[in-house]
């Protein structure tokens, strides 16, 4: 079979290695969220400050995407998780809130870096399979954002919080492996010379009507997402539970979420992307509502149940863009992630402002109720 259509598993492995490398490292902030809002005094809006600041690179990532298309872009997902290992590997021994912003900022950058290209490769190597291509990639991401929490407290349960650049050795070394696995990967050589297509602004044209859709329905799922993600230890600390709780229980979300991740891409590919979106959107309010109401024991399978749903959709959307036909597939990618990304800033950012407003509990359930509003735009999709 031609290698263009073929599922080349073996470099789509390597890929999604990448990402779980990544993005360990770039799950450190929520599960120390409560000690860096002790150490600086910080409010819930300047904590969800934090957020946006880390996704404002994401503003460039169509011009990523741009300079992705022309450039043998397996280079930039050799090196994009360093930046990322070296700034999250510093966060513990940042001196004040403005240099907790600049690390956040630089990963931020190495996060573009990476998140943009990556999913292009996927497709290039996915054969007719994207929506499995996608879940595996997604997969690792999910993976090490169940991890990442454990990494950083085990971490600093060994050395403090001052101690937690000892992790960056760990990220680099796997960094150069990478090297050695993705420099005969040749990818950008199959696109073709953008020299002579339709501008960029042309590109975003045609695709504008798509790219609204998915604003939509990505907005009100991440009032969702930003809620749990980011602030989960925080609501488990208000409750006066532990550090370790709070962390444990994001673990439990993500872990799920990386299950959902894996199987969302490959179903949507034999029942249909809209199908598949529309079952994902409805369920993830009400699941949230029943983990606000619950207590004890209960909040854990409820968890687990919304982290299957709710990062599900993210290896459909992939799978959405990358099989849109486009002339310039890296920069299309790029406007979508610039969406993924800028969506969940701002809704961190809301979240964070109607904590220090209702507190937690409360802004939990708004958040629910919101989620239901991301139905009309899933029935807007052509199938």
């Amino acid at each position: 079979m031609n290698n263009k259509n073929r599922f080349q598993s073996g470099n789509i492995i390597a890929i999604s290695f990448a990402h779980m490398l990544h993005d360990i490292y770039s799950a450190f902030l929520a599960p120390i969220l409560p000690l860096l809002i002790d150490k600086f005094k910080m409010s819930y809006t300047m904590a969800g400050l934090l957020t946006v600041v880390q996704n404002i690179p994401s503003l460039f990532n169509p011009f990523i995407g741009l300079i992705a298309d022309k450039l043998p872009i397996r280079y930039l997902l050799i090196f994009a998780p360093s930046i990322t290992v070296v700034s999250m590997g510093l966060l513990g021994i940042a001196p004040y809130y403005s240099v907790l912003v600049v690390l956040l900022f630089v990963m931020g950058i190495g996060a573009s870096l990476f998140h943009v290209p990556a999913p292009v490769m996927i497709r290039k190597i996915s054969g007719r399979r994207i929506g499995k291509g996608m879940s595996f990639f997604m997969f690792g991401g999910e993976i090490a954002r169940s991890i990442g929490p454990l990494v950083i407290l085990g971490g600093i349960s060994i050395w403090g919080l001052e101690g937690t650049y000892k992790l960056i050795p760990f990220g680099l070394t796997a960094s150069i492996i990478l090297f050695f696995k993705f420099k005969n990967i040749k990818i950008s050589e199959d696109f073709k010379n953008t020299a002579d297509l339709k501008s960029p602004f042309h590109t975003f044209k045609d695709h504008l009507p798509l790219l609204l859709i998915i604003a939509g329905i990505s907005f009100f799922l991440s009032i969702i997402k930003a809620a749990l993600t980011t602030f989960l230890p925080t609501y488990f600390s208000d409750q006066g539970s532990s550090l370790w709780t709070g962390g444990i229980a994001l673990s439990i979300l993500q872990l799920a979420g990386a299950v959902g991740t894996m199987l969302s891409g490959t179903i949507s590919d034999k029942f249909g992307r809209k199908n598949i979106l529309l079952i994902i959107v409805v369920s993830n309010p009400i699941l949230m509502l029943l983990f606000v109401y619950s207590s004890g024991i209960f909040v854990y399978p409820l968890l687990a149940l919304l982290g299957l749903f709710l990062f599900a959709v993210t290896p459909i959307f992939l799978a959405i863009i990358n099989e849109t036909v486009s002339e310039r597939p890296a920069f299309l990618n790029g406007l979508y992630m610039t969406i993924n990304f800028g969506t969940g800033a701002i809704t961190v950012l809301l979240i964070g402002f109607l904590g220090d407003l209702f507190g937690l509990e409360i802004t939990y359930k708004i958040s629910a109720l919101l989620g239901f509003a991301a139905i009309p735009f899933i029935l807007r999709i052509k199938k």
